[in-house]
C-alpha cells in the first residue's frame, strides 16, 4: 500500500480512500482507487486523464459494485517513476489484464472511454476469461471497414492540429495545447469552459499527449470485433465528434449482439456531462437488466 495522499475531488472532501497500489506479474506497482463491495468493475481512463476521471462513476456504481480504478502506466500520480518502458497501447493492455489478475476476483465488468476504450477492446479479445462483460464509451481509434480499404483517418486539418497541440505541449505550453486538442475531441470551447478539477488532471497528465501521438491505434477491424464475445455495451454523447460516433454504429454492428446507448445532450466526456444517465446505463446493462434510461 502507499502513503501518497489522494488529490481528486471526493478525496479532497474527505470521502475517499487513499489510492494504494497493486503489484502484477510483471513486477510493476499500479496506482488505484476502489469504492464498494459487490461485482468487480475496472474503470480504464483515455488521454490526458487518470483514475480520477472516474469520480462520479465511483461514488455512484459502488452502490452496487465492487469498482476499481486505476492510472495506465505514465500517468498521474506515477508520471516520472511509474511505467513500463516505452509509452504503447499494446503495454497498457498487457498492464491492466495483469491489474485484473492481480485483484484475484475473477472476470471483471470492464468500462473504457476514449483510448482507455481502445485498450479495454483489445484486452477483452485478447483475455476473455478475465472480462464478464465490456463498455466502450467512445472508444478512440481508426476504423478499416472492408479488408481492402484503408483505415479510416482524421481530415488534415484535424491531424495538422493535433500535432501543433502535441508541440506547444513540448514547448511547455500546456494550457495552449489542451485547449486545442481537447476542443478536437469534444466540442469548441470546452477547455476555457471545463472544470477546475478536469484542468488540473489534464495538466497533470500534459506530458502523456506526445507519447501518445507517436503511438498511432490501429484500426478497428469487422474480423477483431468477431473475437469480443463477452456481453457488449457502446455508449456514446448525442454531440459526440462524428469519429466517435461511426466507431460506435460500425461496432455494434460488427460486436455479435452489442446493445448501444446514446447520452442525450453530451459531448465526449459523456460521463461527466450527464453522469447519472450514464451510471444508469452502466449498472442496468452490468446487472444484466433492460435498458430504460
Amino acid at each position: 500500500m502507499n502513503a501518497r495522499a489522494p488529490l481528486s475531488t471526493l478525496a479532497l472532501a474527505g470521502a475517499w480512500p487513499q489510492p494504494a497500489f497493486v503489484s502484477t506479474a510483471s513486477g510493476i506497482s499500479v496506482p488505484y482507487v476502489e469504492a464498494g463491495s459487490g461485482e468487480p468493475m475496472v474503470f480504464v481512463h483515455g488521454s490526458l486523464c487518470d483514475y480520477r476521471y472516474w469520480d462520479p462513476q465511483l461514488a455512484s456504481l459502488s452502490k452496487h459494485f465492487h469498482c476499481f480504478a486505476p492510472s495506465l502506466g505514465h500517468y498521474w500520480p506515477e508520471t516520472c517513476a511509474f511505467g513500463r518502458g516505452d509509452f504503447s497501447w499494446e503495454a497498457h493492455v498487457a498492464e491492466m489484464a495483469e491489474f485484473v489478475q492481480a485483484l484475484h476476483r475473477g472476470p471483471v465488468h470492464l468500462v473504457g472511454h476514449s483510448r482507455g476504450g481502445y485498450i479495454t477492446f483489445h484486452l477483452a479479445r485478447e483475455y476473455p476469461h478475465l472480462v464478464k462483460t465490456l463498455t466502450l464509451a467512445d472508444p478512440g481509434g481508426p476504423l478499416q471497414t472492408t479488408p481492402q480499404a484503408e483505415a479510416a483517418k482524421l481530415p488534415p486539418a484535424t491531424q495538422a492540429l493535433r500535432a501543433k497541440a502535441s508541440e506547444l505541449i513540448e514547448q511547455g505550453e500546456f494550457d495552449a495545447g489542451l485547449n486545442l486538442f481537447v476542443d478536437s475531441v469534444t466540442m469548441p470551447g470546452f477547455w476555457g469552459k471545463s472544470s477546475p478539477s478536469f484542468r488540473t488532471m489534464a495538466l497533470d497528465n500534459a506530458l502523456t499527449l506526445p507519447k501518445q501521438m507517436r503511438d498511432p491505434l490501429p484500426a478497428y477491424t469487422r474480423e477483431a470485433a468477431r473475437d469480443i464475445r463477452c456481453p457488449t455495451l457502446l455508449i456514446d454523447g448525442q454531440k459526440s465528434p462524428r469519429m466517435f460516433r461511426s466507431t460506435v454504429e460500425k461496432l455494434q454492428e460488427w460486436i455479435g449482439g452489442a446493445q448501444r446507448q446514446t447520452i442525450a445532450g453530451a459531448s465526449h466526456g459523456m460521463n461527466i456531462a450527464n453522469p447519472s444517465a450514464f451510471n444508469r446505463a452502466v449498472a442496468a446493462f452490468s446487472a444484466g437488466l433492460s435498458l430504460h434510461i
